[in-house]
């Protein structure tokens, strides 16, 4: 299994990184996670983008899915012929929320996708077990925990702390989780994630990696984010850029 970054950034595009879409791959399926503003141009540098086999977006905020208004055109309009819907499993609305913002007609988007309501549970996508729960966001928002060939990533998509996000992470050999704001001072409730926070919920779910994203370093000093991390936990810790490949 393997994990490509293609998109990082935290709640807006950033100088050098797309917002938040993670591919994933294992036999020759392809599953993006998320769908951030900017991140069809990271598809395009480091994968084909025709090549998607199915896509989750872990919410409707427009950092994790808005380049899914985009992709219609390229399914749409490819001038070497029609492809297959592709399925996307997100939350309900997301056909409607993602045709409003590529048409004001409201127009169908069957041609293109395949919608699939996610709610928490366990369900297969190609050669992959997948598990979502709701997480702490203020819309409908889940985490996801991928395993394939006795290997686990989890993802935190956005939140704040909670119990679900420690049961997705449990034992996994990649954590990829949010870290969006500074510790010690009075961020806004059931948002996202301190570093100290991150770190704390990589300590009690007993990962093997910390992959911290969603990262805004126009707002806030990554060394920062970094060093609360790293005091909560004691496992190996890095900020993910974009083009960064993790093979289990």
């Amino acid at each position: 299994m393997r994990l490509t970054v293609l998109g990082c950034a935290g709640s807006f595009p950033g100088p050098e990184a797309a917002c938040s879409a993670y591919l994933v791959e294992a036999d020759n399926f392809r599953l993006l996670i998320d769908f951030g503003s900017g991140s069809m141009s990271a598809l395009q540098r480091y994968s084909d983008m025709n090549s998607i086999d199915a896509i989750v977006l872990t919410h409707l905020h427009c950092d994790h899915m808005l380049d899914a208004c985009t992709y219609i055109v390229v399914r749409r309009y490819d001038p070497r012929g029609a492809h297959e819907p592709i399925p996307v499993y997100a939350p309900l609305g997301a056909a409607e929320r993602i045709s409003a913002a590529y048409s004001s007609d409201n127009e169908t988007l069957d041609d293109v996708y395949t919608f699939y309501g996610l709610q928490p549970g366990t369900f297969p996508i190609g050669p992959f077990t997948i598990t979502v729960d709701r997480v702490n966001h203020p819309i409908e928002t889940y985490g996801v925990r991928i395993e394939h060939g006795g290997r686990v990533i989890a993802y935190s998509s956005d939140t704040a702390p909670c119990e679900a996000l420690l049961r997705l992470a449990a034992g996994a050999d990649l954590f990829l989780c949010e870290a969006s704001y500074l510790d010690g001072v009075d961020n806004p409730p059931g948002l996202h994630l301190t570093g100290g926070e991150a770190g704390e919920a990589a300590t009690k779910a007993d990962v093997g990696r910390l992959l911290l994203t969603h990262l805004i370093p126009a707002w806030f000093s990554e060394a920062s984010i970094v060093d609360a991390a790293t005091a909560a936990y004691t496992g190996p810790v890095e900020v993910v850029r974009p083009g960064a490949r993790y093979d289990l």
